[in-house]
Formats: structure tokens, sequence, C-alpha cells
């Protein structure tokens, strides 16, 4: 894997712009923001930044996706069908679902507004926890769907019992596992007896499970939802390459089902969404023996050293099983962030009604240790 700086070096100046795209156009309904411009301003100006807030891999992409992206950057004047397709197949196969069962998006992002737009309208809620990842719910708006937020529990999981018990009557259940912000997680029979009481109490309501995380995940026992996804038509499975493969700035994501329920958001998704480049260096990450075990070990190390940190410090943080962690500072966040900000530390935005809690994504181990020194400074002093 290269390192962020690495890729700018070996990708070119100007293709490493394109990078930045997603900084550049904001997040879901919001502008881009004021904060927005800091970060990358910051980020140009300051090389030694530590980026802990956006949940990105800090090795970037695997040295065959760079390679492959040079070596197709003559494709730049070609529409990218047959790129997309290539990758639809690749990931079909390696799931062992027909290729009308998978349909790609500009990030899951995309998806995720595919299925909202789908399912969802004034008369058909948004059931999603609270909090969790937001978009679904700023999708919502757009559509003027009511958004049934269903509170976290004390220990920082899904309440999946209050979130089946919202679905009769709403067009699409949000369940993102692991969950984002806290990281935590819920096993494979917690999970399918979840989406057995919606399909059984709420027949006419889709689900979609959120597999942004998946390949972080080595608890036992988890397993993905796709079986499910495949065997019954209200069930969709999403995930992203924008995570363990390192390539967010490119923008690749995709959802997986049956094929007539992808068909409903294939026809909300933006055609040739998906760039010549993504498709390009998403094929060749899955073609990489070893990859998500390595970066898997490499997180698990520098998620469970920094666990161990701040609860020697004595904040209680909730069991990550992504590439971040949620702490709870036991006060309000926002100077924390701030003065992480000052120190040259990003960390991740505020999550209502967590006002205390700050969500850390996990660099490199040189990066976190690097950032614990500040953390330990600001958390004395303040």
């Amino acid at each position: 894997m290269l390192s962020r700086r690495s890729f700018v070096r070996t990708l070119g100046a100007g293709a490493a712009a394109s990078s930045l795209a997603p900084l550049l156009h904001g997040r879901g309904l919001e502008a881009m923001a004021f904060d927005d411009l800091e970060r990358v301003a910051a980020w140009r100006g300051d090389p030694q930044l530590i980026r802990l807030d956006s949940n990105e891999n800090p090795n970037g992409p695997a040295k065959a996706a760079i390679v492959a992206v040079r070596d197709a950057m003559r494709e730049a004047s070609l529409y990218p069908r047959d790129r997309v397709a290539a990758l639809r197949d690749a990931i079909a196969a390696a799931q062992g679902i027909p290729a009308e069962g998978v349909v790609l998006g500009a990030g899951s992002a995309e998806v995720l507004r595919a299925a909202v737009f789908a399912f969802c309208g004034p008369d058909r809620p948004l059931v999603t926890a609270i909090p969790s990842y937001e978009a679904p719910q700023r999708d919502a708006a757009l559509v003027r769907a009511p958004v049934r937020g269903i509170p976290v529990t004390g220990d920082m999981h899904l309440d999946l019992d209050a979130m089946a018990a919202a679905a009769p009557g709403a067009g699409l259940v949000f369940l993102c596992n692991p969950n984002n912000p806290t990281g935590t997680l819920h096993g494979t029979e917690a999970v399918a007896a979840c989406l057995a009481r919606i399909t059984r109490e709420a027949p006419a309501t889709t689900i979609l499970v959120d597999e942004a995380y998946h390949e972080y995940v080595a608890d036992p026992r988890y397993a993905s939802a796709l079986p499910t996804a495949i065997a019954q038509p209200n069930v969709i499975v999403s995930r992203t390459f924008s995570k363990i493969y390192g390539i967010a700035g490119l923008r690749v994501g995709y959802a997986m089902g049956q094929p007539a329920t992808i068909a409903k958001l294939r026809a909300q998704v933006l055609p040739l969404a998906i760039n010549q480049f993504g498709a390009i260096a998403a094929h060749a990450c899955l073609q990489q023996p070893g990859l998500v075990e390595k970066e898997r070990d490499g997180n698990r190390a520098a998620l469970e050293w920094t666990t161990a940190e701040f609860r020697r410090l004595g904040h209680t943080v909730a069991d990550s099983h992504a590439n971040f962690v949620l702490v709870d500072l036991k006060r309000d966040a926002q100077p924390f962030r701030e003065a992480c900000r000052a120190a040259g530390v990003l960390v991740g935005r505020g999550f209502a009604p967590l006002t205390t809690h700050v969500r850390i994504s996990i660099g490199t181990a040189r990066e976190m240790e690097r950032a614990m020194e500040r953390f330990r400074r600001i958390l004395a002093t303040a």
C-alpha cells in the first residue's frame, strides 16, 4: 500500500487533484461548508497534518490500483461502459450472484440515495438509528419522507427491536452494521432475527443493510446479510471501495440483492456515474490476494492500541469493529475538536445527540502515536 503523499507523487498532480473531488462537492444535501474549505487549505499547507476525521484508509490505494489507473490514462477519452461492466461482473462473480443483482454508484452514498428515492416518500417513512450515517436522513428530506429515528442503546448498539417495531408502514429501514459513528456490531443471529421480524410484520418495507465496514470485521459472530438479500426481495446489502480498499476519492460503491429489487435502484442512479479510473482501481483491488487481511490486521492493531490508551485515561470507548473509535469525553466535545485542529489533528464531526462524544478515525500506527500525544496534552489542560 502507498501513503497519501506517495499516491500524489505516483499519480501526478493533475490526477491527484481528482481525489479532492469529494471535498469540493459537499456532502449529501449540504453545500460545501467553510469547514471543508479550511480542511483542504490545511491539508495542502501542512503535510504533517494528521487526518483522523473521515474514516479514510491512511495507507492509500494498493500499488496495483495506482499502476492500473496510471496505465489507463489513455482511456480518459472513452466512456467507462466496458470498465464498469467488467467491475460489476467481477463483484458478482466474487459473491456468486448474477450480474443483474449488482448496481454500482458513485460511492455507497449514491446507492443509499437511490434506495431512499426508490422506496421512501411522503407516506413511506425512513427508519434509521440515531446516530447513524446521516446521508439517508438528508436524502429522505428530498422526497419529503418522514424519518423515524431510533436512538442507539446505552452501550451504543442499534436498538434492533425498536427499529423492527417502527418498520410497519415505512418505505425503508436503514441498518448500518457495523454502525457509523459508534463502530458497534450485531452478530448474524441478531440481524437475521431483526430482518425476519420486519419481513413478517412489515412485508412491504425494504431493508438496506449498509456494510461499508464489512471487510474490517474479524468477530466470528458476524456474517454478511448478503445471503438474506439473495433469498428475499425486501433486503439489499450495500458496500463500498472507499474504506478498506483506500479509494474514497475515486467514488465507487455498490449494492447487491435480487435482480428485480436492484433494478429499482438502478433506475435511480446516474448513468455513467462511475468514472473510468474508479472502475479500474476497484477492479484491481479485487484482484489483490491478501489485501483485505493485511489492511484489517493493521487497522485492528492500531484500533486496539488507541482504545486502550483512551480507556487508560478514564474515557469510555465503544467496542468498535470498523476503522474508527467513538470516545466519550464526558464533557462537551466541541472544544476538544477545536483544540485538536489547532494542534494539527482533524477528528470527526459531531453526531447529535452524542454531544460529549468524538469519533476518531484510525490512522497508521505512527499517526495514532503522534495524535495520542496531542490528545493527552489537550485533555490534561481542558
